[in-house]
């Protein structure tokens, strides 16, 4: 029997955090998998593990038990530089509060993750413009982010994330701060990407969300239900 391999893998996943003699499962057990240029909707309450399990799934948090395989990596067998290697290379990351750099303009905020690839100026800039321009903020490339509505620096933070061109898009409630209008060009956007070829990962509390995704993975108290 052939033996499928799919994009990621999870198997057997614990966190625990501990403080003191206080010990939270922020992750109980969880197995599941995604494949290449899937939509993924990972859908829960606060505190149900989803932010921790995305963190996990983007190298950046090691998990008390448990293995990650992407494209069969195991990833926290790597060292820590080679993790960082892997998240340049691999993901791109969309959070929540939008983490831009206030003193940086769009267009400098949009080439940070390029800052360890050793490309040449004339060609970061070309890349981090196209990708404005993907995101429709072409005119707004030398502004500061406090120049720009929220919905437009959710849009930079989008350019940032994909301007590496990477397989994998993490996004950490990336509508939590936005009207719904708004809410719904962002998701268009994300589902546009899945459709040229990104694997999109979104993690949410909010229903509507699972209409542009292709499949969801409720996730509560811990545990996941795919």
């Amino acid at each position: 029997m052939t033996q499928v391999n799919h994009l990621i893998e999870i198997h057997g996943l614990k966190k625990i955090y501990q403080s003191g003699d206080i010990k939270v499962d922020a992750i109980k057990q969880m197995d599941f998998f995604i494949d290449d240029e899937e939509f993924i909707a990972i859908m829960g309450q606060s505190g149900s593990g989803k932010s921790t399990l995305l963190s996990i799934m983007g190298a950046l948090n090691h998990p008390t038990e448990g293995q990650i395989l992407v494209d069969s990596l195991d990833l926290y067998s790597l060292t820590a530089e080679q993790r960082a290697d892997f998240r340049s290379e691999y993901i791109g990351f969309i959070f929540q509060s939008f983490q831009l750099i206030p003193y940086l303009t769009v267009l400098e905020n949009v080439k940070l993750p390029m800052a360890v690839t050793g490309q040449k100026k004339k060609i970061k800039n070309q890349m981090a413009l196209e990708m404005i321009d993907r995101v429709g903020l072409g005119a707004k490339s030398h502004r500061l982010p406090d120049q720009l509505s929220g919905g437009e620096q959710e849009r930079v933070a989008v350019a940032r994330a994909i301007v590496n061109k990477p397989p994998i898009i993490l996004a950490d409630e990336p509508t939590g701060n936005l009207d719904s209008k708004t809410a719904e060009e962002i998701m268009l956007l994300l589902q546009s990407l899945n459709k040229d070829g990104h694997t999109v990962i979104v993690v949410t509390h909010n229903q509507d969300i699972k209409a542009y995704a292709t499949r969801s993975i409720k996730v509560q108290d811990g545990e996941c239900f795919a």
